[in-house]
């Protein structure tokens, strides 16, 4: 029976990142996506021109009406846009039980710089949400609001993941990106360093977003966790490498 994963996160409307990547990933990845949207917005490869959040409550009617009906084997988010959403997935998570594969992606800024998550809603997804987490996986920017640390080097990214891990997610990932290209993965006790598979120059759109929906699908498939990333970032670097040059701005990756 083909396992079912849920992306919660918001609409792209040039299709590299968020749900448009997340489903994409997922079906690369052999499970069924599933989705409930928090926002929609108008975005391109060079700039997020706008964003309407949905209702908070909808955003949970979308999650209850899959939840109640079929199986949800692993779930990631993405963009919440704002601390009412961030409170209404985290409710709906432990309502149905969704935390045991849940992937945690704390958007906070676009690759174009745009806000993605209210001020306000921070505190919520660093005390409501990520104590459900089976991982976490923000980039450095990201580790650094939510740890209140500074990232120059691998030390400073291993500081982070135990302050982030301190906040109750059972796993953290912090990603280097192209800042240095090497991940962290920290799980309590051991940290495993990843190094980057392959260096393209450029800026890359949707990256983050694919690398959290591949962890979910292999989750979902039954993998363990260091399993699932070793799968997920092979499966990102072959995006990369296949990238495409289709708009003015960042490249999109190849799903």
């Amino acid at each position: 029976m083909m396992k079912v994963a849920m992306t919660i996160a918001g609409s792209d409307s040039i299709g590299g990142a968020g749900i448009q990547a997340d489903l994409k990933t997922f079906y690369a990845l052999g499970v069924h996506g599933t989705s409930a949207i928090t926002a929609v917005t108008a975005q391109n490869t060079a700039a997020v021109e706008g964003a309407y959040y949905l209702p908070p409550e909808f955003v949970g009617q979308q999650i209850e009406a899959v939840a109640k009906d079929v199986p949800v084997a692993a779930v990631k988010t993405g963009m919440l846009a704002s601390a009412d959403i961030v409170r209404e997935v985290a409710r709906r998570v432990k309502l149905h039980g969704l935390d045991a594969n849940l992937v945690v992606d704390p958007v906070l800024v676009s690759t174009s710089g745009h806000l993605l998550l209210d001020n306000d809603a921070v505190d919520v997804v660093k005390h409501e949400l990520i104590p459900l987490a089976l991982v976490i996986t923000p980039n450095i920017p990201e580790a650094e609001v939510l740890s209140g640390k500074k990232i120059k080097d691998i030390e400073n990214m291993k500081e982070a993941a135990y302050l982030l891990h301190k906040l109750g997610a059972r796993n953290v990932l912090v990603k280097g990106g192209h800042a240095n290209a090497v991940d962290v993965l920290f799980d309590g006790t051991e940290y495993r360093i990843y190094q980057p598979e392959v260096r393209v120059p450029g800026s890359f759109h949707g990256t983050g977003c694919t690398l959290s929906a591949a962890i979910a699908a292999e989750l979902a498939k039954g993998g363990n966790l260091v399993t699932a990333v070793e799968k997920a970032k092979s499966y990102v670097t072959g995006c990369i490498k296949n990238h495409l040059h289709l708009g003015q701005g960042a490249f999109m990756i190849k799903h």
